[in-house]
């Protein structure tokens, strides 16, 4: 099991910037991908950002150039940089993680953390 425990969230106003950062701990695989999806109120849930242990990062269309995630692997530790925040921006953003062993596969998520941007 994993066990994913996130901090960070809050209010900012449009424009303004927010580090979310996400710690996992358990049994965690070396070679994993840590990500963060967000859910806006009737929306569904959506990819935001994701990260290899290796480094290799992908992210949504909608944040491209605006939010930036790293991680650092020694720590188990994945941040969600976001920058130049819109109102449309605000959901319940929500860690999680993903690997596969010689067991099978192994996806967790964390409790999630409300982020809003006021206009």
């Amino acid at each position: 099991q994993v066990q994913l425990v996130e901090s960070g969230g809050g209010l900012v106003q449009a424009g303004g910037s927010l580090r979310v950062s996400c710690t996992a701990s358990g049994k965690i695989f070396n070679i994993n991908i840590m990500a963060w999806y967000r859910q806006a109120s009737g929306k569904q849930r959506e990819l935001v950002a994701s990260i290899t242990s290796g480094g290799t990062t992908n992210y949504a269309d909608s944040v491209k150039g605006r939010f930036i995630i790293s991680r650092e692997n020694a720590k188990n530790t994945v941040y969600l940089q976001m920058n130049s925040l819109k109102p449309e921006d605000t959901a319940i953003y929500y860690c999680n993680y993903n690997d596969v062993t010689f067991s099978g596969v192994n996806n967790f998520w964390g409790q999630g953390t409300q982020v809003t941007v006021s206009s």
